[in-house]
């Protein structure tokens, strides 16, 4: 069996030979999530698409049905919920953990998305591992990009790859929810405008580049979809849900041939960190 197991940020995917691959994607019943499970599913992948909200999962299974793709079906899951979370530790279950941290603000909250995440893709490895062709896509942003990150020491310390640590990340985001409570964000020279986002994305990329050498044997790369039209900003963005799946189910979906590891993407295209 074959597995693609994201979650709200990123999503895994394990390929093995003779055999249809299965996609487990979290978040997904809406935006870019949602388009992600209709890209996957058009290229003949089956799809358990997952969401919070039962009631709404149901309704986008029902809409990819309508739609056409057969092969999806829902799984209800909740990124926060702890009895959810251990489920992924029977080998059949897939699991997402995610914690907000305190200290940031109300209105930012739904921006973090570098917390615990990185204990739930350790969870995951064993499985991975069990796969010849194991992928690891971390959907990120290029607000993360370390030019946009102005406290120098973390910019030096995401910046050095050969020294990176998941410790040293986890120390960073704590450093950064400080300053957030005590309000010195302007004064520790964190981005001004959308900090919480910016840092979550650095740290995310950071954690990319760790998995990728710390797991040679699983692909892993993080990509940016672009700004994309969605509810998340207001119908504000450039790009159409179509255009901003292209990029994570490209690097799901490489032939082992054509996998890079450790490398930042924007849409489908390489770039830098």
């Amino acid at each position: 069996m074959a597995e693609v197991i994201p979650t709200k940020r990123h999503f895994f995917i394990t390929k093995p030979l003779l055999c249809n691959m299965i996609a487990v994607v979290t978040g997904s019943n809406k935006g870019i999530g949602l388009e992600i499970c209709r890209q996957l599913a058009s290229k003949g992948v089956l799809v358990v698409l997952t969401a919070r909200d039962e009631e709404r999962g149901l309704e986008a299974v029902k809409s990819l049905k309508v739609s056409g793709f057969s092969d999806v079906v829902f799984h209800q899951l909740d990124v926060v919920d702890d009895l959810n979370s251990n489920m992924f530790r029977q080998p059949q279950q897939v699991n997402n953990a995610g914690v907000l941290g305190s200290g940031v603000k109300a209105e930012d909250r739904k921006n973090f998305s570098y917390s615990v995440e990185d204990h739930l893709t350790e969870a995951l490895i064993p499985i991975l591992e069990q796969s010849s062709s194991a992928r690891i896509v971390n959907v990120s942003s290029t607000l993360g990009k370390l030019k946009f990150i102005l406290n120098e020491k973390a910019k030096k310390e995401l910046g050095d790859v050969d020294g990176l640590t998941e410790e040293k990340v986890e120390k960073l985001v704590e450093d950064f929810l400080e300053d957030v409570k005590n309000d010195l964000v302007e004064t520790k020279h964190w981005p001004p405008l959308f900090s919480a986002y910016i840092v979550s994305k650095a740290a995310l990329n950071a954690y990319t580049r760790i998995l990728a050498k710390k797991y040679p044997k699983i692909a892993t790369n993080a990509v940016c979809p672009g700004f994309t039209n969605t509810d998340i900003n207001d119908s504000t963005g450039i790009f159409t849900v179509e255009e901003a799946a292209r990029g994570p189910v490209m690097l799901a979906l490489l032939p082992d041939q054509q996998r890079p590891s450790g490398c930042f993407f924007f849409q489908t295209e390489m770039s830098t960190f």
